[in-house]
């Protein structure tokens, strides 16, 4: 009777660490994966396409204010002090004003980005998913940015609550309407 108890711990103690090592664990690079996808070379002819529109709007405001400086500088001993006092206060606000244009154009560029990347990214965590999911992982680092790009998370335990419990935090109540 002693053996058979003893077999029987063996052989639960045998079948739940090969449970445990039976666990796939994954690893990917998303960066390299995106960045091969055929969807990045469009997506960078877009953002090309519109980083010159942007970049042709700063050099349109270059041109006048050189076009303006050279008149300014060529004419300034024959104006009326007032004219030349116009004339340098229109530079100043040309100068701000291509500025203030090229910091809304780098946010506008940044929002570009964003927005050309979303789909091609969403693809990617969708293809990762569907991968992970059928190998059969619980969990699958991304090395390019040290983080989990899958987890399986019907065979993870929250372990919120223990360390709620261990820090002494107890959850309120639902507050009643």
């Amino acid at each position: 009777m002693k053996k058979a108890i003893k077999l029987t711990l063996a052989v639960v103690l045998v079948m739940s660490s090969t449970s445990l090592f039976a666990q796939k664990f994954g690893r990917i690079n998303t960066g390299e994966i995106i960045s091969t996808m055929p969807e990045m070379k469009q997506m960078q002819e877009n953002l090309e396409a519109f980083g010159k529109t942007l970049q042709e709007s700063i050099e349109a405001i270059n041109v006048e204010y050189t076009t303006k400086m050279q008149d300014y500088q060529k004419n300034y001993s024959t104006l009326p002090e007032a004219t030349r006092e116009m004339k340098a206060k229109d530079l100043q606000d040309l100068l701000a004003r291509r500025e203030q244009y090229q910091q809304a154009a780098q946010q506008d560029y940044e929002r570009k980005y964003n927005e050309l990347m979303a789909p091609i990214v969403e693809k990617a965590k969708a293809a990762i998913d569907k991968v992970s999911k059928a190998g059969g992982y619980l969990v699958v680092f991304d090395i390019s940015t040290g983080s989990l790009a899958y987890f399986d998370e019907a065979n993870l335990t929250d372990i919120a609550p223990e360390v709620k419990s261990e820090l002494g935090i107890t959850d309120a109540p639902a507050a009643a309407n």
